[in-house]
């Protein structure tokens, strides 16, 4: 979890668990990923990460295939 409060964790535990979002903070929490890198990988916002991390809003459907090939790459 190094590098994230643990507000930000707390608040990815709670979130639905089936938002693509909340699946890349799931991941990038436990690996330590920062935020920043998600951000440029992206093409988005620090901002908009937490919000998707949170669950609180979700990517774009055009985001997704990108999304989840970051976390596969991720995952190995």
């Amino acid at each position: 979890m190094f590098g994230y409060t643990l507000r930000i964790k707390q608040k990815n535990d709670k979130a639905d668990g089936k938002s693509i979002g909340v699946k890349l903070g799931r991941v990038c929490i436990e690996l330590g990923v920062p935020v920043h890198n998600v951000a440029k990988t992206c093409k988005v916002s620090r901002t908009m990460v937490y919000n998707w991390f949170a669950g609180i809003s979700v990517p774009r459907p055009e985001k997704e295939p990108m999304i989840r090939e970051f976390i596969a790459f991720l995952s190995k």
